[in-house]
């Protein structure tokens, strides 16, 4: 027999000054295999043509459907009503610019953490267009790409105890990122280059190790082991700053 779900949402346009923020609840009849990406869309067809959330691939690809689902930082599009109870609250994530009702602007924080941590190969100043690309072997290419598997969701920033306390903290995305490029051998940056990007306390130090990006991440990334690796490496660096003789 079908369920009754019932939706309650988070609604308010901070554009509009006749807006407040306020919790306003839909219900629909569950269907099988509905995801809540399918129930927003059909709570806007039916029932509020204005509510506001964002989706792209509808595909777990993209992290625009990123949002509180009973608490709880995940996809809109990958998660299935079947796994939620009757009742289901619907929160925009913390830690980013509010747009409108479950609508954040992921960009902008993505942004400014991308350009704090130069996130982009460090090769040569003159790269020859013309010239093959270097070899690079298959196991460190999977490596890399495990990492690279990141989509920028949000979802590890709005679980991060520390990037709430601390807007400035890179949080795992940014970590995981620095890991990424540390392993690429086209990148030119040692270990001291890294630290002056994230050897601080909104770097690598800020993390408390809660561990609620590892836990929540919806691509299943590694973050947990880069955390751990990174702060090795960091701290040694850190070491070697004040004790040059301590080795690599």
């Amino acid at each position: 027999m079908s369920r009754t779900l019932t939706f309650s949402s988070f609604r308010h346009n901070p554009r509009d000054p006749a807006s407040t923020p306020r919790v306003e609840s839909y219900q629909l009849t569950e269907a099988a295999g509905m995801t809540l990406f399918i129930a927003l869309n059909m709570i806007r067809e039916n029932q509020a043509p204005d509510l506001n959330f964002d989706f792209v691939c509808r595909a777990g690809v993209c992290g625009s459907c990123a949002m509180l689902i009973n608490g709880r930082p995940g996809l809109a599009c990958r998660t299935l009503t079947q796994t939620l109870p009757d009742h289901i609250t619907l929160y925009p994530l913390p830690g980013f610019a509010l747009i409108a009702d479950l609508s954040v602007n992921t960009g902008i924080w993505m942004r400014e953490m991308a350009e704090r941590l130069q996130t982009w190969v460090h090769g040569q100043d003159e790269p020859d267009v013309n010239a093959l690309e270097a070899r690079m072997e298959p196991e460190l290419a999977e490596e890399i790409y495990e990492l690279d598997r990141c989509i920028e969701c949000g979802c590890c920033v709005a679980a991060c105890g520390t990037a709430q306390m601390r807007p400035e903290f890179v949080a795992a995305v940014g970590l995981n990122k620095i890991a990424r490029f540390r392993l690429d051998p086209r990148d030119l940056r040692k270990d001291a280059d890294y630290y002056e990007l994230i050897g601080n306390d909104q770097g690598i130090f800020g993390c408390m190790s809660l561990l609620g990006c590892e836990d929540l991440c919806p691509k299943g990334l590694p973050l947990q082991t880069q955390l751990a690796f990174m702060r090795r490496k960091m701290a040694m660096q850190g070491i070697r700053k004040w004790i040059p003789l301590v080795p690599a």
